[in-house]
């Protein structure tokens, strides 16, 4: 038995971040705490409108379950109880590291995972001009991996811009189902010239049958078309990896068994964020231990992060010992600033 507590919360963003579908200045997320009377776990997610998700609905499915989680909900009934989306997410993630600290054990432990390894994520470069690309990638040049946001027929310039000055990083690339497939067979051939390593999400969800046709000389990775176990049908055939998000799995539970399903069917992995704090990159990084391709740079895109967050050295991230989630202590601060 447990009580719930979640808030609202509003982080700015050190640059205004933009996409195919728009852009933002704040990271809106909610922030779930459950509490036994002695040990308390939290959790965080981002409610995203692509998927009909604000936080007024979000929150509304929190309050949903609040009577059944006093009287006993768990993680394992909490599966059925809510739709896989940022609601979920929050909640399973809080009942992990409520458990961790129950038990004084690492979620990784719990989970029956190896100890987590540093990560060497991708850092993002907002969609904007090639000018304005290029600047921010000779600011970045020295991180291994750029993800650049796409989204039309300007890209070719932009990838180039980036190229120019990131010589040696390794590029991939996310259209946000921002291109359509006579545009995906124009720019992929430049794509390839210009090394770029992986495209992500390149036609609409809901078109995405067409890659099953298209030549994919570049791997091609699945994002918003790609949520939970349920989505995996037919993917192998359009597409060559997934992109695993919590905040679309609905939690670390899902997150796990949808890992294990998709290299059964031959996907390789892609663990991304949305923009967020530590408390949400935390349990996904036990997501990404042995990934492919790891995107969790939420925190590097905030003016501020978590107390007790994750540990960035340049593009390599650590979950610290005494971390603020999942890491067996009975307590720990989520307030403040790094």
């Amino acid at each position: 038995m447990a009580e719930l507590i979640f808030t609202h919360e509003s982080w700015a963003l050190r640059e205004t971040f933009t996409i195919s579908r728009g852009s933002k200045t704040h990271a809106e997320v909610i922030k779930v705490t459950l509490s036994d009377g002695n040990h308390v776990g939290h959790g965080e997610s981002v409610p995203y409108a692509r998927y009909g998700e604000n936080i007024s609905n979000v929150e509304a499915q929190l309050h949903s379950v609040a009577d059944a989680i006093r009287q006993g909900m768990t993680r394992e009934t909490l599966q059925d109880a809510l739709p896989p989306g940022a609601a979920r997410n929050a909640l399973d993630c809080a009942y992990w590291d409520l458990a961790s600290r129950q038990q004084g054990k690492p979620v990784w432990q719990l989970a029956g995972l190896p100890r987590p390894t540093p990560l060497v994520s991708a850092y993002t470069l907002s969609l904007d001009t090639p000018e304005r690309m290029a600047q921010s990638a000779q600011r970045n040049a020295y991180r291994p991996l750029l993800k650049l946001k796409l989204a039309d027929e300007q890209d070719i310039d932009r990838v180039a811009a980036v190229r120019r000055w990131a010589p040696e990083s390794r590029l991939i690339v996310d259209a946000n189902e921002g291109w359509d497939a006579a545009l995906y067979q124009r720019l992929v051939p430049e794509l390839l010239r210009l090394g770029v390593a992986m495209i992500e999400q390149p036609l609409p969800a809901r078109e995405d049958a067409a890659l099953a046709s298209l030549p994919r000389p570049i791997p091609i990775c699945a994002d918003e078309s790609c949520h939970d176990r349920r989505s995996l049908a037919g993917l192998a055939a359009r597409y060559d990896m997934i992109n695993i998000k919590l905040d679309k799995s609905g939690g670390l539970t899902e997150a796990l068994h949808l890992r294990h399903a998709a290299h059964a069917q031959g996907l390789k992995i892609m663990v991304g964020c949305m923009v967020s704090t530590s408390l949400s990159m935390a349990p996904a990084t036990l997501v990404a231990q042995g990934a492919d391709v790891v995107d969790l740079d939420g925190p590097l895109l905030l003016q501020d992060d978590r107390v007790g967050g994750l540990e960035w050295r340049d593009s390599q991230l650590y979950l610290p010992e005494n971390g603020l989630w999942g890491q067996g202590q009975s307590r720990t601060c989520l307030t403040g600033v790094a």
